[in-house]
C-alpha cells in the first residue's frame, strides 16, 4: 500500500477530506509549519503522527526546506501532499519529490495563480470558476493537472460566498486525485503531461449562466 505524508498550515479542511476518505494508502504523518495549525489536533484524533517543522526557525527557505524534507523522507511515503500549505517551496525541493508532490489550488489553473483568486476571479467578471489539482513544479501553481471542478459564479456571489462553493468541490476531487495515484491509475508521461491508465472521460458541458 502507498504511504503518504499531508503538509498544512492551519486548519487542514482538504486534509480532513482525505482522513475520512478512506483511501487505499497508509497517511504516515501530518507535518506543519505552524505548531498552533488546528489540524494537527485534527490528525492526532485519527492515530497519525504529527510533526511541527516552524519556518521561523530557520534563517532562509533553504535551511527550513532541508528540514522538512529531513521530517518527510523518514517516513519515506511515496506522495507528498499539500493540503493548505502557505509556503513557497524551493526548486531543490521541488524537485527532489519530482512526480511526488501533489497541491490543491482554489482556481481553475492556469488562470488565478497566486493568492486571492476568488476576489480576483469576482474582479474580473468571471462566470466559471473553480479548483485544481496538480503536480507541483518549480513554476509556482503551473504543474501538470490531474483534475478539476467548475462552479458557477452567480451575481450575488461575495468572496467568503465563492470560497465555500469551490471549497466543497476541493473536497471532492482532492481525494479522488490521491485514489487514482496511490491506484496507478494516473502517470506523467514524457512531455509532462497527466495520461489516465483506465479511467474514460465522460464529456459534458458547464455554461454559466444558462442557456435559454
Amino acid at each position: 500500500m502507498k504511504k503518504i505524508v499531508i503538509l498544512i498550515s492551519g486548519r487542514g479542511s482538504n486534509m480532513q477530506a482525505l482522513l475520512e476518505a478512506k483511501l487505499p494508502c497508509t497517511i504516515a504523518a501530518v507535518i506543519s509549519n505552524r505548531a498552533d495549525a488546528t489540524g494537527l489536533e485534527t490528525a492526532q484524533k485519527h492515530g497519525i503522527a504529527t510533526h511541527v517543522v516552524a519556518h521561523r526557525d530557520y534563517a532562509d527557505r533553504e535551511n527550513f526546506d532541508a528540514m522538512l524534507a529531513k521530517t518527510i523522507d523518514a517516513y519515506q511515503p511515496d506522495f507528498v501532499v499539500l493540503a493548505g500549505f502557505m509556503r513557497i517551496l524551493t526548486a531543490t525541493f521541488v524537485h527532489h519529490y519530482h512526480g511526488k508532490l501533489i497541491n490543491i489550488h482554489p482556481s481553475l489553473l492556469p488562470a488565478y495563480a497566486g493568492m486571492h483568486t476568488h476576489a480576483r476571479a469576482l474582479q474580473d467578471g468571471v462566470k466559471i470558476h473553480g479548483c485544481t489539482v496538480h503536480f507541483v513544479t518549480p513554476d509556482l501553481d503551473h504543474g501538470p493537472i490531474i483534475i478539476q471542478a467548475a462552479v458557477p459564479v452567480l451575481a450575488n456571489d461575495t468572496e467568503q460566498i465563492l470560497s465555500q462553493r469551490v471549497l466543497q468541490e476541493e473536497h471532492r476531487v482532492y481525494p479522488q486525485a490521491i485514489s487514482w495515484l496511490c491506484n496507478e491509475q494516473i502517470s506523467l508521461n514524457v512531455h509532462g503531461k497527466v495520461e489516465f491508465q483506465t479511467h474514460k472521460q465522460i464529456g459534458h458541458a458547464l455554461i454559466s449562466p444558462g442557456l435559454e
